[in-house]
């Protein structure tokens, strides 16, 4: 059980991540994320707009409960290497792009796919280790290991 602690925080961060981008396409509009699909020339923007909210939104709290790790981890893959590859990889590898300071502060420019990569990593760890003893996962495992016959 010890050695499953490690899940905890990983599938905290992880999972709040997601979630958080999610809830920001939502609360901002969905129509504001798909018109920038659409300017990015996304094909099916509209289809790939609200698949990648939910799987956000969805893959953030199974991910937190620990919940279906292997399944839930593909689609969110997806959409990571999606952004890494139509978005991300063209900004090079850093997140931080400090471009100037001035009187109000830093100014950054675009993220490169450093959080994605670091993202992808989480998520291959819990594939690999497991979501852990406190999770829905272990709880599942464990209910099947004492189920008679």
């Amino acid at each position: 059980m010890a050695r499953d602690l490690y899940a905890i925080p990983l599938r905290l961060i992880v999972g709040f991540g997601f979630m958080q981008h999610g809830w920001a396409k939502l609360a901002r509009g969905p129509d504001d994320f798909i018109h920038i699909l659409h300017a990015m020339g996304m094909p099916l923007a509209t289809l790939a707009g609200w698949a990648t909210i939910i799987v956000e939104l969805l893959g953030g709290l199974l991910i937190m409960l620990g919940a279906f790790i292997p399944v839930a981890t593909v689609p969110m893959a997806a959409v990571l290497i999606v952004a890494i590859v139509s978005v991300h990889l063209p900004n090079g590898f850093s997140s931080i792009k400090l471009q100037s300071f001035g009187p109000h502060g830093a100014h950054f420019g675009q993220p490169g796919y450093e959080t994605d990569l670091l993202y992808l990593a989480g998520l291959a760890a819990l594939c690999v280790g497991g979501a852990g003893f406190l999770s829905v996962d272990g709880w599942m495992r464990r209910k099947l290991a004492h189920r008679p016959g």
